[in-house]
């Protein structure tokens, strides 16, 4: 099945890129579906393939060598991932699997160069995604060199608001996640993730809503991160 220029104006790299010509690079795509928790690449696979969400979303995940699983990060239809093979050649640095029912589309490495040297808006946006990861991952190692695990709890439930606002000052994290998955994410467990989102319940702040993680009150959820990290 082949991606239309239409869907591939979507994906945040490709902005910019006339019509026509993403006509003409569509054609050199691969389309693929995968279903809720099928794997697409694996941690240390060799492959070099860049890959294009263009429905649903996938998670990067890596497995500990007891088998415990590591959330790093959901991504969602318009993004793209497996970049970095594509750039040094190196081994897969996490395994990634469809979160939702999905469609992806992959380029070759070779593809990926050439539009990066082709069009300087696909390498400035580039750019821009990667300064984004590292500016997220010097967030995370200050949260987990400096915070307490509710204050954790607190900004990884912040990151999730900010990706799914539902309104001025609410979001609905959907589908919402398992307290073993928001555990997984900031290196504590399911019990102590359970007992916070209980206590914030109460206050008011969260709750279970329809399937969603509905935060009520995102105001007062940054008003807490920024307390954490002010003492």
């Amino acid at each position: 099945m082949p991606v239309s220029a239409r869907r591939l104006e979507a994906i945040a790299i490709f902005q910019g890129i006339p019509p026509k010509e993403l006509e003409n690079l569509a054609k050199r795509f691969r389309w693929m579906r995968y279903d809720a928790g099928q794997q697409i690449i694996s941690h240390m696979d060799p492959s070099t393939d860049v890959f294009l969400v263009v429905e649903g979303a996938v998670r990067v995940i890596i497995y500990s060598a007891a088998g415990k699983e590591i959330t790093f990060r959901d991504i969602s239809a318009g993004q793209h991932f497996g970049e970095l093979a594509a750039i040094d050649g190196l081994p897969r640095s996490a395994t990634v699997a469809a979160l939702t029912n999905c469609a992806v589309a992959s380029m070759s490495a070779e593809v990926f160069w050439e539009i990066l040297k082709r069009y300087p808006e696909a390498s400035a946006a580039l750019v821009r995604q990667l300064a984004g990861s590292v500016r997220a991952l010097t967030g995370r190692v200050f949260e987990f060199s400096a915070f307490a695990v509710r204050n954790r709890i607190h900004a990884e439930l912040l990151r999730l608001a900010r990706d799914h606002m539902a309104g001025e000052n609410a979001a609905a994290v959907r589908p919402a996640p398992t307290h073993a998955e928001i555990a997984s994410r900031i290196s504590t467990n399911r019990e102590a993730v359970t007992r916070e989102l209980n206590q914030l319940s109460r206050d008011g702040l969260v709750e279970r809503r329809s399937g969603a993680l509905v935060i009520c009150d995102v105001t007062r959820l940054e008003r807490l991160v920024q307390n954490a990290e002010s003492s």
